[in-house]
């Protein structure tokens, strides 16, 4: 373990993120708030921390390697979660205690979207922009930023860019260059947001909520400025164009750079994954506004529609906007949506989940053991479009699908035993692990009414869910720290 190239990236990480402050203080000197102090306590603070941990180290130059990407991950999520919270904390209102703040900062950077607040609308703006930014800043990673920063430090980016990039395909480069990769996948990220708030702005949302609606939309992540969420708006436009970034931002942004590239809608629609996942959105949305209709929700017909396309979508995409008490709906539809989370985004995007590529390979291995039931001899190989997949591929899925599992009854059976019934700890920890956010019982609305072991608990899941478990759990391994 080369600690001292650790102690320097940490700490250089954590100056950088203290610069992201100044942007809600800004907003605060806009909009004649008082809420100044706990950004510029904290830009001072966090921006010290950094210094004291790099200044003493930066003349090393050990060459960072792949098991140290992981502590540095790590580390770093833990570090800024604790180090996000400062404002939370040190604000006049909301004031929050430090497990709150913690949960509040953690769910945020993690795209997870729980929150322990309530009275959104009557927050200072400064306070609530940062709650958004926060997701942002954790939507593509903020370590992939620094990914294009790090050569600076003479560190290896790619032991990074492996332990951070969401999705099991982690060392498909877009560019020979890793720093470069990151930088295309910035721009490609920053584009996407760009467009969604001039999108929101054109339908009717103010300059402020179009910007942090489209933080949160672009990032998957769920948080908005107002306790009614997207509903608050009461807009078919506003809500359709929610739907659409939601699913773009589900894409694998590598297909993105590969579109932007040949300037041609081909990769998207030659894309397996993405149709696997289209089909999911139409069989699932249809399934839910029948089930609807049959049961009676509601007469308005075209309003069924929306509501039920854009919850599948924002379930499925793990962002969770909401647009209807979904916890309400009839029969087994909201317990439905919960599972749609299991599925999540495809592969490479800002989407938490299992991720459509591996449900798929699971799927296409189960199917196989049937076939060979029938067909001992056979050569019958798993296949992702027209490529078989390697064994270590497909061993690799189910691995991570074991430890998934395992994590997850495990987490739950925690949570129960700290308080929650069966349905609230199932739908929290489905919300955490996936990066959810909505759940179902007593934190169906929001976490506050809990007890700190349970929010401990719920950012450890968000964490895990974050990092795509073997990130997190592989610092757990004895050999990990032998040599």
């Amino acid at each position: 373990m080369r600690i001292k190239v650790i102690v320097k990236i940490i700490g250089f990480l954590l100056m950088i993120f203290s610069f992201t402050m100044l942007v809600p203080l800004v907003v605060a000197v806009l909009y004649d708030e008082l809420a100044t102090t706990p950004f510029n306590t904290a830009f001072l603070v966090i921006f010290l921390m950094g210094l004291v941990l790099w200044f003493p180290v930066h003349r090393c130059q050990d060459e960072l390697r792949l098991r140290d990407g992981f502590t540095v991950v790590t580390l770093f999520w833990v570090v800024l979660g604790i180090s996000g919270a400062l404002p939370f904390m040190l604000a006049e209102h909301p004031h929050m205690r430090f497990t709150d703040a913690v949960f509040e900062s953690v769910s945020g950077l993690t795209t997870t979207g729980a929150t322990v607040l309530t009275g959104l609308d009557e927050l200072p703006r400064a306070i609530l922009f940062y709650r958004q930014q926060l997701q942002w800043l954790g939507g593509m990673g903020i370590i992939v930023l620094a990914v294009a920063i790090l050569p600076m430090l003479r560190v290896g980016g790619m032991q990074l860019y492996r332990a951070e990039t969401p999705g099991p395909i982690k060392d498909t480069k877009l560019t020979p260059r890793i720093a470069e990769t990151a930088k295309a996948l910035w721009i490609i990220y920053v584009g996407l947001t760009v467009l969604c708030a001039l999108a929101y702005w054109v339908a009717g949302m103010s300059t402020f909520d179009a910007i942090a609606h489209s933080f949160s939309t672009i990032a998957t992540a769920g948080y908005s400025t107002h306790d009614a969420s997207m509903a608050w708006f009461d807009s078919t436009a506003i809500e359709m164009i929610a739907v659409v970034f939601m699913v773009l931002s589900a894409f694998n942004f590598s297909l993105h750079f590969i579109a932007l590239k040949r300037r041609s809608p081909k990769p998207y629609l030659q894309d397996s994954e993405v149709q696997a996942f289209a089909a999911i959105i139409a069989v699932v949305g249809l399934f839910v506004l029948g089930h609807l209709w049959v049961k009676g929700a509601d007469d308005a017909v075209d309003e069924d529609a929306m509501e039920s396309i854009f919850q599948v979508v924002s379930f499925l995409t793990t962002t969770g906007y909401t647009t209807a008490p979904y916890y309400d709906w009839p029969g087994f539809v909201p317990m439905l949506l919960i599972f749609l989370s299991f599925v999540g985004g495809c592969g490479g995007s800002t989407a938490g989940g299992l991720k459509v590529v591996r449900v798929m390979l699971i799927y296409k291995q189960g199917v196989r053991e049937i076939r060979r039931l029938i067909h001992p001899n056979a050569w019958l190989p798993v296949k992702i479009g027209n490529r078989p997949q390697e064994a270590r591929v497909i061993d690799a899925v189910w691995g991570f699908f074991s430890l998934y599992i395992v994590s997850f009854v495990l987490i739950m059976l925690v949570m129960m035993e700290a308080g929650l019934d069966e349905l609230s700890a199932f739908s929290g920890v489905a919300a955490c692990l996936n990066n959810l956010g909505p759940a179902l019982g007593e934190v169906a609305g929001n976490f506050k009414s809990t007890g700190d072991p349970v929010k401990w608990v719920a950012c450890f899941a968000m964490l895990l869910g974050r990092l795509e478990v073997f990130t997190l759990l592989v610092l757990f391994m004895p050999e990990y720290w032998r040599t």
